[in-house]
């Protein structure tokens, strides 16, 4: 097997041929919840039907499709995640609900939409989330490209809003002595320039995959807040209509059956997709 894909060369989505490694196929399924039997067996299945110049997203459809031909709806759920979070879109708006309620399950009361006025001008805030002594000023970058990066201007932009607003309310009496903190939150992936600059800036950034144990795929799964983008029993359509619903994550979709009435499905179709949420949520 190792001698027959040693050669295969994939195309990522930013352009690039690498070689074709087992290994991350492996680790994704595993952090999915395949087991080890299970994940080798789609891993031979994925080899037999590689191909030079193969995109990393054909290997991806072609995992998750034999995930879901196991039946293993909650291990294809997960694997598919990255793709729920860019399916949050595309205004952005259930994006940002999305990190509203991230915050909410740290501890933080949350308030969205905000409009801030700072020592210079008045800044809109998407996210304005608080606990005792901590401020935290968050912004939302949601992209509808999975293949763009968010870069180093946007850290720039958003740190320059940030000591704006903080120059004001440290004058505040109620705010002299609160942690102030500044966010900025991608569902894509930060360039090096924009993590190197957040770092010594000291601004908060959360993306996809950064930081390693800090990341959206290591808090939503830790956490069970999956989106309900990710469940496969869902037409596209149906997704949309319950994001305008105001129904983010799968856990609530469990408490608003009614919201499933009004699509028009029938009980059987429910249970159908209540059976495959609860599987995915489910630890």
């Amino acid at each position: 097997m190792k001698e027959k894909t040693d050669h295969i060369l994939v195309l990522k989505s930013n352009g690039d041929k690498v070689p074709f490694e087992k290994d991350k196929i492996l680790n994704a399924l595993k952090y999915s919840g395949a087991g080890k039997e299970e994940s080798y067996h789609i891993l031979q299945q994925i080899e037999s039907k590689l191909y030079n110049g193969i995109p990393t997203s054909k290997i991806y459809q072609l995992a998750y499709s034999l995930l879901k031909k196991k039946k293993s709806h909650r291990t294809a759920g997960r694997y598919r995640l990255k793709k729920a979070i860019f399916e949050l879109g595309p205004s952005g708006y259930a994006f940002e609900s999305f990190v509203s309620l991230l915050f909410e399950s740290w501890g933080y009361q949350v308030k969205t939409d905000q409009l801030i006025k700072g020592k210079c001008i008045l800044h809109e805030v998407d996210v304005l989330a608080t606990k005792p002594g901590v401020i935290t000023f968050v912004e939302c970058k949601f992209r509808s490209d999975y293949r763009g990066k968010t870069d180093v201007k946007v850290p720039l932009y958003i740190h320059s809003r940030f000591n704006d607003i903080e120059a004001k309310w440290r004058k505040m009496p109620e705010y002299k002595n609160m942690e102030m903190k500044g966010f900025v939150v991608t569902n894509a992936r930060f360039t090096k320039d924009a993590i190197e600059y957040a770092e010594c800036a000291g601004l908060e950034l959360i993306s996809w995959d950064y930081p390693a144990e800090s990341s959206l795929k290591y808090y939503i799964d830790k956490s069970g807040m999956h989106p309900i983008t990710s469940l496969n029993s869902l037409t596209k359509a149906q997704k949309s209509f319950l994001l305008n619903e105001g129904i983010i994550l799968c856990r609530e979709l469990v408490k608003r059956t009614d919201a499933l009435q009004k699509i028009g499905l029938n009980e059987k179709q429910i249970n159908k997709i209540l059976m495959e949420t609860r599987l995915l949520i489910s630890k």
